[in-house]
């Protein structure tokens, strides 16, 4: 990009500037973004009801990179590939059976979460200050957590769902939630030693 001033183009929330992209290649990013989330889903951990994926860190992360808009937009599509029998989710799995069984609540919740992580980042929660990078995938984690277990307690009974959909995940969001804000920051730098 020579002869363009990049900094201009970094702005908080946007590290990718995808806010002044065209539209072609706004549909490109929502393409890649759906196929990162697809491979997140393939790292996973097989546990009963819910399994242990990489899924809410690549939807944090692409909330951050993409923004509130974007995000939200790329993670419905990913989900809507999904429901059309598309194998993207956690195992190859696919189909809307996955919508109503006992991990709907944290499909369904996914792009409010890419949406809340990309809005705190827009206002500064990512990129250079690690500390709220961190908090803001740890608050998307926990609406996950909040929204996902409440609908398999629905299911479940609460007690069940706690010890089963949420309590075994703690950890791992927050190790996730180190591994978002430690990328962001990443980027961050090689763009600063860029600009």
């Amino acid at each position: 990009m020579s002869g363009i001033d990049t900094s201009t183009l970094r702005r908080a929330g946007d590290p990718l500037a995808l806010g002044t992209r065209s539209l072609a290649v706004k549909a490109a990013a929502v393409v890649a973004g759906t196929a990162v989330l697809a491979l997140s889903s393939q790292v996973e951990v097989p546990m009963v009801p819910v399994p242990m994926t990489m899924q809410t860190l690549a939807v944090t992360l692409v909330g951050a990179l993409y923004g509130w808009r974007l995000g939200a937009i790329t993670v419905m599509a990913w989900l809507m590939e999904a429901m059309i029998g598309l194998p993207v989710l956690a195992g190859g799995a696919a189909g809307f059976a996955h919508f109503a069984g006992p991990t709907a609540g944290y499909l369904w919740v996914f792009p409010v979460v890419a949406a809340l992580v990309g809005w705190l980042a827009e206002r500064g929660w990512s990129g250079s200050n690690v500390v709220r990078s961190f908090l803001a995938a740890a608050m998307g984690n926990a609406l996950c957590f909040v929204v996902g277990g409440a609908y398999l307690a629905s299911m479940i009974g609460f007690e069940q769902a706690l010890a089963a959909g949420v309590t075994p995940f703690i950890v791992g969001a927050v190790l996730k939630s180190g591994l978002h804000a430690a990328a962001l920051k990443g980027i961050d730098t090689v763009q600063a030693r860029r600009s």
